[in-house]
């Protein structure tokens, strides 16, 4: 038999790690950037040198066999090793260039995010940037994110949190609704009004606030027609006179700018609806590319304020 010249086979062996990573032939060749023929081909080429299976195909599935799994294993630490002296070789000269993969709320990216991209892009022009748009938590490291904007209370403790900014919860609506319906004078009145929610599982839905220097929270059970866990299809329900809406305020901000939406009980602080705080998250690594040090740095210095 011809001996096998292993050094012929790093890039499979990369690919094969990938592929255990994404969990799927589609999300590996995307990763990589590459066809999905030129990914199977790979893992394919692979199995022929080393003379076994190493991936188990079905049509909903990928998994990888227990030779497979246990050559992973062995491959992820060195690896990343290797990743991570790369970028540490060629991040200390020349301009920060490279990807970053970034996932990001809705709401947040649509209204406040994207519009700023282009302003980065034009500073830092051999910089990519691939955004996700999600309200759902996903998993960085398996789905192959470097950063994430997560508006949430409770972070992850295996990786690095760093706070984006402040956010306030407000009341919001149109002034065609209270014009007809109202305005409501404190929260208790909410229960006689058409209040917009972001369900909470299969409770009653209830509001909690809080007056300025007190630290007694009233509840006040609410009902509408309407309720959605986006907040964005809820302020445009608002926007068209539909009801009352609580709102995180980088949704209703541009509405309230041009007063299409009013505020509601300002003087009373809504309380355990959304997060008081946006963050950047991203998975714990030794060497971070400078991409995405330089990317986190320039949004937490843009939104500081």
């Amino acid at each position: 038999m011809k001996e096998m010249k292993t050094d012929t086979l790093w890039e499979h062996l990369h690919w094969l790690t990938v592929l255990a990573e994404q969990g799927s032939f589609t999300r590996a060749a995307a990763r990589l950037d590459v066809s999905k023929a030129a990914m199977s081909q790979k893992i394919k080429e692979l199995e022929e040198r080393a003379g076994l299976m190493l991936v188990q195909r079905t049509t909903r599935s990928v998994r990888l066999t227990s030779a497979g799994e246990k050559l992973v294993e062995e491959l992820r630490e060195p690896f990343a090793r290797i990743e991570q002296s790369f970028f540490s070789v060629r991040d200390t000269a020349g301009p920060v260039r490279g990807l970053v993969r970034i996932t990001a709320p809705v709401a947040f990216a649509r209204q406040q995010l994207v519009p700023l991209i282009g302003e980065f892009l034009h500073d830092y022009p051999q910089v990519r940037l691939q955004l996700d748009v999600t309200d759902r938590l996903v998993s960085l490291s398996s789905e192959g994110f470097d950063l994430a904007i997560r508006h949430c209370d409770t972070l992850p403790e295996t990786h690095v949190a760093l706070p984006l900014c402040d956010t306030q919860t407000v009341l919001v609506a149109s002034p065609a609704y209270l014009r007809a319906q109202g305005v409501p004078e404190r929260p208790q009145a909410l229960a006689q009004h058409n209040c917009l929610y972001y369900p909470r599982g299969v409770e009653s839905p209830r509001w909690r606030f809080v007056a300025p220097g007190e630290s007694e929270t009233v509840q006040v059970q609410i009902q509408g027609s309407f309720a959605t866990n986006n907040s964005e299809s809820i302020r445009d329900a608002a926007l068209q006179g539909l009801g009352i809406a609580m709102l995180p305020d980088f949704s209703a901000r541009e509405a309230l700018s041009a007063g299409s939406l009013q505020w509601v009980l300002p003087e009373w602080q809504p309380v355990g609806a959304f997060a008081a705080r946006l963050w950047i998250v991203r998975p714990w690594a030794a060497q971070v590319p400078r991409a995405v040090t330089t990317f986190t740095h320039w949004l937490r210095a843009r939104f500081n304020h």
